[in-house]
């Protein structure tokens, strides 16, 4: 035992919680229980009659801040510097209820549920007190962010790199953590086929001073590689739900640009464009040293929400940004026709589709899609001024044209 002091003062408040909510249980109130069926082939069929403790001690916990026990226990975990990054969860609220929310109130809950009630046993809470206190003593934590993800398929595990993937959810893992989850969650989220996944961000941080990181910047800028590799109507969110240690941490919202499905069809995440998109992600930092990659995008993603003319401006000035470098729009048509068309016709054909955008005409889906695979093409060679000089000097007749990495492929 690492805290005596913590120990006993986390003790008294689950005893002085278990009193309390016995005597409602006494008075009347109602835990409610589930039948849970367990079979096997060539066996009888065997049923548990399980209680709901947890959810029942969740639903009651804002009764719990008040009592004597509880404002004794938050001050030892106040004076504990190990609890301080829990004390930082759920912002926008104060640090005892973060303290309370992310470690007193999920003992409890986990005293409770080994008990099968509100009978004491000092076994039980000495198994989920020593859970907690590795988690606190240990010398790194294990933080996750995950963010319900609409408009895509996946066949299994697709891996984005520095610790995000996109996966199936879980039944029921959303509530197990954050009983909020099913009004937070999207629209028929674990219902249709293309709301099943999730982006999760998964990070070891060092026990001591550690910060967790910049979960919503981060599962952006996924979802911005995911829509540049697939083409479709993706977004994240509305919000994120944080866990350290496997206990609720806190939930976010994310970036409103993440969080709102643009118009257009749902896609399936395959190997290759998941490869595609983890290279993309991966690259995307290279717009915080270059202010007309950024711009690029900015223009591009937002034109993703918007039709008309406010679209094809969006789209040109997308274009421009990329590979116009001072020249306007018509350079930047041209140069990208060059990198896209494979042959000269292709190549014809993707300059009459950029034109129109030149020209201020309407677009027909192939300008949009032309300049994704522009940016694509761009962020997988990583150095976009040296790509410019390429395509001018393949213009002139003086070098080859660049052989196409991956925007060919990707072509919706």
């Amino acid at each position: 035992m690492r805290a005596p002091q913590l120990h006993s003062a986390l003790r008294s408040f689950c005893l002085g919680a278990f009193a309390f909510l016995l005597r409602e249980v006494e008075a009347g109130a109602e835990i409610q229980v589930v039948f849970e069926e367990h079979g096997s082939r060539g066996r009888p069929t065997l049923y548990e009659y399980r209680p709901l403790v947890r959810s029942y001690v969740e639903a009651r916990g804002g009764r719990l801040l008040p009592l004597t026990d509880t404002v004794i226990a938050l001050e030892a975990l106040r004076r504990e510097p190990a609890a301080a990054i829990f004390a930082r969860a759920h912002a926008g609220v104060r640090a005892e209820h973060a303290l309370f929310r992310t470690i007193l109130l999920p003992l409890l809950a986990d005293v409770a549920d080994a008990c099968g009630g509100f009978d004491w046993d000092d076994d039980a809470f000495d198994r989920a007190y020593g859970d907690l206190e590795g988690s606190l003593f240990g010398e790194e934590r294990a933080y996750a962010a995950v963010a319900p993800l609409v408009g895509i398929e996946a066949g299994g595990i697709v891996e984005l790199g520095d610790g995000l993937r996109v996966r199936h959810a879980a039944d029921g893992e959303l509530a197990a953590h954050w009983p909020e989850a099913a009004r937070l969650a999207p629209e028929s989220f674990g219902r249709e086929p293309d709301r099943r996944c999730v982006l999760e961000l998964q990070r070891s941080l060092p026990s001591a001073g550690a910060e967790p990181p910049d979960a919503p910047g981060e599962i952006a800028d996924a979802v911005t590689a995911l829509r540049l590799a697939t083409a479709g109507a993706i977004a994240a969110g509305p919000v994120l739900f944080e866990r350290l240690d496997w206990r609720p941490y806190g939930v976010r919202p994310m970036l409103p640009i993440a969080a709102t499905q643009p118009p257009g069809e749902p896609t399936r995440l395959d190997a290759f464009r998941g490869a595609v998109a983890r290279e993309l992600r991966s690259r995307l930092v290279l717009a915080e040293d270059d202010r007309e990659l950024g711009d690029a995008l900015d223009r591009w993603e937002l034109s993703l929400f918007q039709d008309g003319p406010f679209r094809e401006e969006q789209l040109g000035s997308a274009l421009e940004a990329l590979l116009g470098a001072g020249d306007g729009r018509w350079a930047a048509a041209l140069r990208s026709s060059v990198l896209l068309g494979e042959t000269g016709r292709e190549r014809e054909a993707c300059l009459a589709a950029l034109r129109r955008l030149r020209e201020g005409g309407a677009e027909d889906g192939n300008a949009a899609d032309l300049v994704r695979r522009a940016i694509v093409e761009t962020l997988t060679r990583g150095d976009r001024l040296k790509l410019v000089r390429e395509l001018d000097e393949a213009l002139l007749g003086v070098r080859p044209r660049p052989a196409g990495l991956a925007a060919q492929a990707l072509a919706s």
